[in-house]
């Protein structure tokens, strides 16, 4: 029974329930809102289902065209000549198969990023999936919690990073009343909060659906199959028509012989495996990247990313890992470094709080100290600082050195500012009085100032100087102080780093296209300058890649050419993102671009092979609407060419190892390819047309040899694409002429071939060897231009 679709209740149209902060909802309440389907899952499913895949395959165009072809065949009782149906029915399943392959290797990928929620039920705190939270739930969260759903806080009070949403790395101070978006960060604190809003209703889930909405992707390679297929679509039908009304006219053909040779020109001009090949190729590509866990979310974007030449790049997230880490402890003057350290450990030990900035403190210097202590002030973003009173030691206090001092003495505060151009800066101090209700006392004497960075990810250099190698140029934007993004990037090893700029200061669309090619780095920039910087690369005729994992990040990375996101990133990202890294690293990048140019450049020289027979069966098709002599071929025949010829070495050297760059235009590079098989098998045609008569050869004699010469040119084009030589390939080059060979010579009456006399024999290789020289004058004719 078919599942039917389910349209969700809105959540301002169904009963509220009042949860409180302590005891949650019950059990049933739950299992209320589960049914009225209130939870947080997403509407819209990641994948195509099955059965759309198996339709997609299917219902073509072409497979219509070859199922009539059959069908009039079997109607005038050339059985064998529909054997071709065979191997139209093996594409489709290959294509399905390969396809079912990919989907469930993204459905399983895209398990791993499922998140849990606590949440508070029947007074009790649980662990659930994120997708099982409903509307009244109440969420508990602590310091590194992520929101799962946009909630009202009900009680408690704690600091929030939002800049998925916003860019700004600087958390949000949130208490009772206030709202909390999903996706966001608890940074310290804690709370609890009651579910407003889920599944498609939340903020992020919004803008997921609208960018989805607005822009669909691009690409060359999917562009130009789409040309080539409506033009033959156009064409096939009328010559079809001309072409059957000639054969039926001549008085030596019957009904059968004129259905059976239209058949075979039809056939011959339908490139129906170049589609499958291309499917099949991306498809075993999404699942070699599964392997290196790359979510492949959109089949056509690993050509895209090939082809870019620039890459925009968030910084928390992508460049960074989003963890702080204490870079350097410099003592003030008359301080000690030992004493500053013994202070620092005291306070990671005494904090209870364990925000982001404590964390890194107490990864450098540890959590072990024998000072006790007797009161303990945790941090607020009101104060901006944090401390603790130690029995017989004084105050100890962190925080933003503005807040902590006041009125800082000249030399610390350029000391503060220089430092701050690179690192985020906090002040270490001290003093004998305790603090009183939160206030500091007037007396801080500062000890130390803690350097506190963003940690770049292991792998980002070695990443970044592939893709300087390659000629991409990195252009790093991000909603943070500019002086802190081109730190980043100093660190990164991004070339240029120094030409920063801060988005604030551009105002209008052209200082802000003047910048995008003139700056490396980016500070301050809103959402819609992101993507006002992606589209104003494009118009420069640049081929863009945007990674990002933040709600901010959406716009951009739906107008890039390709979008990348880390599966730790938001669910609005992830959704509308091309590709996810799901271990979310970032030394995955180069292996995706090397799976792009493997697919692309193989896919541009197996493609080459069908455009061979497409293009002379369409101008065999067309000159014999006006030639008064049967079409060379059978669809019999036409299939030992294909198999030998294209089927077979078209999949064997599409899934080959490449990694040379792309360039050029992909239609023409594989029209060139083409045009010089495809002219000789005309002349070669041509030619025994003129012979034929001049010399009175029989029908099937003549078929015989336009079979032979056909065969032996599309064997040179295999040739032509198996060099350099290796073993695969000459192996695969010498099994096809076997191939051939069997056909020819053991299997002639299946293939309705007939015996050749002796001049017959001679005049054949005698056309072979012109057809040689012909096929060596075209390709240098025409592939020199390919330079």
């Amino acid at each position: 029974m078919k599942k039917q679709a389910v349209t969700p209740i809105p959540s301002q149209a169904v009963e509220r329930y009042a949860s409180t902060a302590q005891a949650g909802l019950t059990r049933a309440q739950a299992a209320a809102r589960a049914a009225q389907h209130l939870d947080n899952r997403a509407q819209s499913a990641r994948t195509k289902s099955i059965s759309c895949i198996v339709r997609d395959n299917v219902c073509t165009l072409f497979n219509l065209i070859n199922l009539v072809l059959a069908v009039a065949i079997l109607a005038v009782g050339s059985y064998k000549n529909a054997m071709f149906i065979g191997v139209v029915l093996c594409n489709m399943a290959i294509g399905i198969i390969q396809e079912v392959r990919a989907k469930r290797t993204v459905d399983k990928l895209s398990l791993m990023s499922a998140v849990k929620a606590h949440v508070v039920r029947e007074g009790a705190c649980m662990d659930i999936a994120r997708e099982d939270v409903v509307l009244d739930d109440v969420l508990a969260l602590k310091s590194g919690g992520e929101v799962a759903a946009d909630a009202l806080v009900l009680e408690g009070a704690c600091d929030v990073n939002e800049s998925f949403v916003t860019g700004e790395a600087d958390a949000v101070h949130k208490k009772a009343g206030d709202t909390l978006l999903a996706g966001s960060f608890v940074v310290s604190g804690t709370c609890r909060a009651r579910v407003e809003h889920v599944g498609n209703d939340t903020y992020i889930a919004g803008i997921s659906r609208d960018a989805k909405r607005l822009r669909m992707a691009t690409s060359e390679i999917m562009g130009t199959l789409k040309k080539i297929i409506k033009i033959i679509s156009i064409v096939i039908i009328p010559v079809g028509a001309i072409l059957l009304w000639n054969q039926l006219t001549m008085s030596h053909n019957s009904i059968q012989d004129a259905v059976v040779q239209t058949a075979a020109a039809l056939i011959g001009m339908i490139p129906e495996g170049l589609m499958l090949l291309t499917s099949t190729v991306l498809a075993v590509s999404v699942v070699r990247l599964s392997k290196h866990k790359v979510l492949v979310q959109e089949l056509y974007c690993i050509e895209n990313l090939a082809r870019v030449d620039t890459l925009c790049l968030d910084k928390t997230g992508t460049l960074t890992e989003g963890v702080m880490e204490v870079s350097e402890v410099l003592p003030l003057a008359g301080q000690s470094q030992s004493a500053c350290m013994r202070a620092l450990a005291a306070l990671a030990c005494a904090c209870s709080d364990k925000n982001a900035t404590m964390q890194a403190i107490a990864q450098r210097v540890g959590q072990q100290s024998d000072w006790s202590c007797q009161l303990e002030v945790p941090f607020s973003s009101d104060t901006k600082w944090s401390g603790a009173v130690f029995a017989g030691r004084g105050s100890y206090v962190l925080g933003a050195p503005e807040f902590v001092l006041g009125d800082m003495p000249d030399a610390l505060r350029a000391l503060v500012n220089q430092c701050g151009k690179t690192s985020r800066v906090v002040l270490l101090a001290r003093s004998d009085a305790p603090i009183a209700q939160g206030t500091l006392p007037q007396d801080m004497e500062p000890l130390a100032l803690v350097l506190i960075q963003d940690r770049i990810r292991p792998q980002a250099k070695d990443t970044l100087a592939y893709f300087a190698q390659q000629d991409v140029d990195i252009k790093v934007i991000s909603g943070d102080n500019v002086a802190t993004v081109s730190g980043v990037a100093a660190r990164a090893g991004i070339k240029h780093w120094e030409r920063a700029v801060d988005a604030s200061t551009l105002t209008g669309e052209e200082a802000l296209a003047e910048a995008a090619e003139r700056y490396c780095v980016f500070g301050r920039v809103t959402p819609p300058q992101k993507k006002a910087l992606v589209a104003a690369l494009q118009k420069k005729g640049h081929t863009v890649a945007m990674t990002g994992d933040g709600v901010n990040d959406v716009p951009a990375l739906k107008e890039a050419d390709c979008s990348v996101v880390m599966a730790s990133g938001s669910d609005a990202a992830r959704n509308i993102a091309q590709l996810v890294l799901m271990d979310s690293n970032f030394d995955a990048m180069p292996r995706v671009v090397a799976e792009g140019r493997r697919s692309v450049n193989n896919i541009q020289r197996s493609a080459s092979l069908f455009l061979v027979k497409t293009i002379y069966a369409t101008v065999l098709a067309l000159l014999f609407v006006f030639v008064r002599m049967p079409y060379p071929f059978e669809p019999i025949q036409m299939t030992l060419v294909n198999v030998v010829t294209i089927g077979i070495p078209s999949f064997v050297l599409a899934l080959e190892p490449n990694r040379a760059r792309i360039q050029g235009s992909f239609l023409g590079k594989v029209i060139l390819r083409a045009v010089p098989g495809a002219l000789t098998i005309v002349c070669n045609i041509t030619a025994m047309l003129i012979l034929t008569g001049a010399l009175d050869i029989a029908i099937d004699q003549y078929s015989t040899m336009c079979l032979a010469l056909t065969g032996f040119t599309g064997l040179l084009v295999v040739l032509k694409n198996c060099l350099p030589p290796t073993p695969v390939r000459m192996t695969l080059f010498g099994a096809m002429c076997a191939a051939f060979a069997l056909g020819m010579f053991i299997l002639y009456d299946l293939f309705s071939l007939a015996a050749l006399t002796p001049m017959l024999w001679a005049l054949l290789i005698g056309m072979m060897a012109v057809s040689a020289l012909l096929f060596v004058f075209f390709t240098w004719l025409f592939v020199r231009r390919m330079r």
